[in-house]
This record gives structure tokens, sequence and C-alpha cells, in this order.
């Protein structure tokens, strides 16, 4: 999966503590969508120990040249119906001299705990991730999603519109953030992130490019290892193709599942779906409140075992609600960036299988749009996500 070890105790210290230590921000409006609600300083980092090795985990480090001013930060948005809501997310800013800093926004990957998210957990990779692209110079900014850090209610996983307005808020409290700060954020947004939020990166590129922000646009687009293609590149590589691992394959489904259904309504009674027992116990597994180490140990080992026979056949040829799921999710791809575009992936990737990829390519092509895919080599999942960021971080210190 895409989270490392999360030690729960630290977790509920850190929510604590910035409940205690949350500073107000006063606004004009703060139902207005991107208002800057609250804001926790979370550390600081110096430029010696940003040059120390080890300090941005197993990245490389290369690009780290600044000290680094964390922020947690509580901002308006809405939900995926369109109400008002709030969310959450990490906000870093070099310690140099620029006034104004080029913005790169980060989208992280699966996540089924709120507490496994930068903004609350130091000890996921994206933390690092954060610090390291605030280290190289950019004002770093990581949305947590709808759901996670902070935000209220189920996170609604996959689903690219929600990903996508939360990040675009997000975007927006930042440069409320930095105005405080006596900094400004360059109109031009570079754009990456690792698994789900490949996919997160693509619909964000495109919002961005469509003018969703006028203050706002893209300026370089390189997702890593994202699932662009579920119907045709992800659950055939699960089913029959022997490319994703039988295990994953079950977590995510049985998350995708749960998360569909409430915004698409797959299904009544878990049991039309889950096989005993996990008919029982499934939906209350991603409820937010369980780690993935916990999760795991609960789930399936395969889809088969997961789900019904009647299921598996749905699944491999969809139809209704269930179609309606996975396309309304898989068009990321299906727009022309006027940006430079790399997507990253490996061979070796048996989570997200570099199918994704290669289709995401083509549908770009097809649009007109010059998208290379860098393939990282025989890399795992993760792997590819630890390659890929510093990757892409120094692709947009040329491109940009």
């Amino acid at each position: 999966m895409t989270s490392f070890p999360v030690k729960k105790i630290l977790a509920a210290v850190l929510i604590c503590g910035m409940l205690l230590a949350a500073t107000p921000v006063a606004s004009a409006s703060t139902s207005q969508r991107g208002a800057l609600i609250s804001v926790v300083p979370v550390q600081t980092l110096s430029e010696e120990d940003a040059l120390k090795p080890g300090t941005f985990g197993p990245l490389d480090a290369k690009q780290a040249e600044y000290g680094v001013h964390a922020y947690r930060i509580t901002y308006r948005t809405i939900d995926a119906h369109g109400k008002v809501t709030t969310a959450s997310g990490l906000v870093a800013l070099p310690d140099n001299n620029r006034r104004e800093l080029r913005t790169v926004a980060y989208e992280h990957g699966t996540r089924a705990s709120r507490d496994e998210v930068a903004s609350v957990e130091k000890e996921t990779l994206d933390y690092p991730v954060t610090l390291l692209i605030a280290s190289a110079g950019y004002a770093a900014v990581s949305p947590d999603y709808l759901g996670l850090g902070l935000g209220p209610g189920n996170h609604p996983y996959m689903d690219e519109a929600s990903e996508t307005t939360a990040s675009l808020d997000m975007l927006r409290a930042a440069r409320t953030l930095a105005a405080q700060q006596h900094r400004k954020l360059d109109e031009k947004v570079f754009v990456t992130g690792f698994s789900q939020g490949g996919q997160a990166a693509m619909s964000l590129g495109r919002a961005l490019q469509g003018g969703a922000d006028r203050y706002l646009r893209l300026g370089g687009l390189a997702p890593i290892s994202g699932p662009y293609d579920v119907e045709n590149a992800e659950l055939p590589g699960l089913l029959t193709k022997g490319e994703v691992s039988p295990e994953s394959g079950a977590f995510y489904l049985a998350y995708w599942i749960t998360s569909m259904n409430r915004l698409h309504h797959l299904y009544d009674n878990p049991s039309e779906v889950f096989r005993a027992p996990y008919d029982k116990t499934v939906e209350a597994l991603f409820d937010g409140d369980h780690d993935e180490e916990v999760i795991f140990r609960s789930m399936a080992r395969s889809p088969q075992e997961l789900l019904t026979d009647d299921y598996l056949r749905r699944l491999a040829h969809p139809t209704g609600a269930l179609l309606d799921a996975m396309r309304e999710n898989d068009d990321t791809c299906s727009w022309r960036p006027k940006v430079p575009v790399r997507l990253y992936a490996a061979n070796l990737d048996t989570d997200v299988t570099i199918t994704n990829s290669l289709d995401c390519q083509q549908d770009l092509r097809a649009r007109g749009a010059n998208a290379q895919v860098v393939n990282l080599g025989d890399l795992d999942h993760f792997g590819s996500g630890i390659a890929g960021i510093p990757l892409a971080l120094e692709w947009f210190s040329r491109v940009g």
C-alpha cells in the first residue's frame, strides 16, 4: 500500500497539540471556498539539518538547499455533494530570501486512516516529501483530501472530483498563509502525486489549465504510478492478467467499493458484494479510524476470497452504476495538457500496474499532447514513489 508504519500514539498527541495550538485566522468570509481557518506551526527545519543525510527519509535529497517552515492548516472547501465543509493539509515554505515562490502541489497516495496523512503523522512518506519540496525552494502544498486529517466524514476514496476541489481550495488557502508570512505564491503551479495521488494530480492539472482559479495556472505535470484506468488496466491486471497482487487488490477493491457505494449506490446490503464474514466487517474497517496494518490483518487475501462470484462477474463486465463509477473517475487523462507532462511508472509495480500509465499516455497523445512515460525500471510500487518524487522535482526545475 502507500503508507509507512504509523505510530497511533504520536498521531493522538499531535492532534491534541494542534487543537490547543491552532491559531484562528480572520477572514472576510469563512464560508468562502479556500478560506483559511487555522494555522499550526508543525516544524522548523534549519538549513544545517536539511543538508544532513537521512533528513528526508529514503528520498534522494540532492535538491535540498534551504531550511523549511512547515504548517498544518485547515480551510473551507466543499464535500462530494457540493456542501460547505472543511479540510486540512500541510504547507511548507523554504527559509530563503525570495519573496515570490513557485508552488508544487503534491497529491498523496492511498490512506485508509485519517491519522496517516502528512498534516498529522510525520512517519509517512508524504511528510518528508513535502519538506523536501520546500527545501528545494518551492512552496509545497500537500492536501489531505476530504475526510482525512482533520476533515470530517468519510474519505471519498478515488473520487477525482472531490480530490480536485479539496486541492484547489488548499492552494487558495496556502496563498493566504504565504501572504501572512510576507511571501507571495507565483501563479504557476507544478503538480505531482503518487499512486492515488497520480490520479488526483492529473485531475488537478486539468482544472488548473481549464481556469478553475484565475490566479493559478498549470506549470508542469509529473504524476507517479497513478491508477488512471481502473476499468481497462487495473481490474484486468488484478482479475485476469496476474499483474496486481491479490492481497493488495483485495484491499483496494474493498476500499474502492465501499467508497463508491456512498457516492453511486452500488449495493443495498454488503452481502450482495462481500462474502461472509467480510460482509459484516468491511464497511467498518474503512471508517477512517483503522490504520492499514489493522485492516490488512482483518482483510481477505484475494478478490476471490473477498467478493461473491456474482460481483466478481460484474467487475469483469461492469454495467450500470458500477460502470458509471469507474468511467466518471477514469477520465483524468482525457484532455490535452499545454504544458510538459511526464508519467513515472515501474515494471514491478504489483499495486498499480504500469499499464495505467501507458493507457494514460495513449489518451493524452490521442488528443495531441506530448506525454512521456518514464520507466523507472524494476521497482515495486513504493520504490517507484521513492525514486519518482525527486526525479519529478528535478524535472520541474528544468521545465519551469
